[in-house]
């Protein structure tokens, strides 16, 4: 199934490792084939892994940006999350951790992405942090 991606003038995203700039006017691309994209607001520099949350994310990402490279961003990924499960007690969010974990295990880096994301919301709602790079909502995959 293609995906559609509807982009804003000047909006870059990462098309299978490459960073790739619409132009200066709305544009539609249409992908018609596997492809790892990721939107420019879902990218997380280096410099905004400040939290528990983003530490865990930034692995993913990673893996899901480099997926013959995925395995040197295994273990950060399984260490943080490992951490962070040992200090979290909401049923929920341990669910969903349990959940990025099968997902990562199941090379289906994009899925557990956007549930790394939603660690990082109940992070902010817990610690109060400002939005550091990484928007809620998605469109990509």
């Amino acid at each position: 199934m293609p995906l559609k991606l509807s982009l804003k003038p000047g909006e870059k995203f990462v098309l299978n490792g490459a960073v790739v700039q619409n132009g200066d006017r709305r544009g539609v691309l249409v992908l018609q084939n596997k492809a790892s994209v990721l939107r420019e607001k879902d990218i997380m520099q280096p410099d905004q892994v400040t939290t528990p949350a983003r530490h865990i994310y930034f692995p993913v990402m990673m893996m899901y940006l480099d997926e013959v490279g995925a395995e040197k961003f295994y273990e950060e990924f399984a260490t943080r999350l490992n951490e962070f499960m040992g200090v979290v007690r909401n049923p929920v969010v341990l669910q969903d951790c349990i959940a990025i974990s099968k997902h990562v295990m199941a090379r289906e880096y994009y899925k557990a992405l956007m549930l790394s994301r939603k660690l990082i919301e109940y992070e902010d709602e817990r610690l109060g942090h400002v939005s550091s790079g990484v928007s809620a909502g998605g469109d990509a995959g």
